[in-house]
């Protein structure tokens, strides 16, 4: 997917400022998912939707210990993965899609993730976001996923003014370099967890205040 329409070099200079800063906070990290290849983390991403990673975790180690090929997954039955994954909510849904990418990676790529996202989205139930995620944290793959995380914040900074994943995810790339793309959805994530909360931001110890556009900042307590 290309970047958007060329931002002003004031754009991007501080979009490279509110990065560099969240560096800064957050020097290196990663997604809190548990993995040990490409495929493991493609299904915690799946199974991590309207829950927290922490609850993925918690399945993970048992789901990967009874099926631990796509090929297993995708031959279980699904009364006893739905047992396995029951706590992370929707697991009827979640089931369902992640056997299905399963025996998509099966049939069309030999039971191996494919490294690139326009095939990585072919698989059943893996959307940009979920690919990206892959991309960016599996096969060190320049890629922005965007959640709600990422949206809120983008857009209560004034980097965007956008609901559509899709062109946020362009927008982005606009504004920074392509060797950038990789460290900025999870340092955005843990940004929007941590200060910028959908309900109550933290505005008043938020190392972005004065790049912040947001008209509702919440006064110290």
């Amino acid at each position: 997917m290309p970047a958007g329409p060329d931002p002003t070099s004031a754009a991007r200079r501080n979009a490279r400022t509110i990065l560099n800063r969240l560096k800064k906070r957050y020097p290196a990290i990663g997604t809190a998912l548990a993995y040990r290849d490409p495929w493991q983390l493609l299904v915690a991403t799946v199974m991590s939707a309207q829950t927290t990673d922490e609850q993925v975790n918690k399945v993970t180690p048992v789901l990967f210990r009874r099926w631990p090929e796509p090929a297993d997954l995708a031959a279980a039955d699904p009364e006893a993965v739905e047992e396995v994954i029951f706590s992370t909510g929707f697991y009827r849904q979640k089931t369902r899609s992640i056997q299905a990418l399963s025996a998509d990676l099966g049939e069309r790529f030999g039971g191996v993730v494919p490294g690139d996202l326009d095939e990585l989205v072919t698989l059943r139930g893996v959307g940009r976001k979920t690919a990206s995620v892959v991309l960016a944290e599996a096969f060190g793959v320049p890629a922005i996923a965007v959640d709600t995380h990422v949206k809120r914040v983008s857009n209560r900074l004034g980097l965007v003014a956008d609901e559509d994943p899709v062109r946020i995810e362009s927008a982005l790339k606009a504004l920074h370099p392509e060797r950038e793309w990789g460290g900025i959805s999870m340092r955005y994530i843990q940004f929007g967890r941590d200060v910028c909360d959908a309900k109550t931001p933290r505005c008043w110890e938020c190392p972005l205040r004065d790049r912040c556009a947001y008209p509702g900042k919440t006064p110290a307590p």
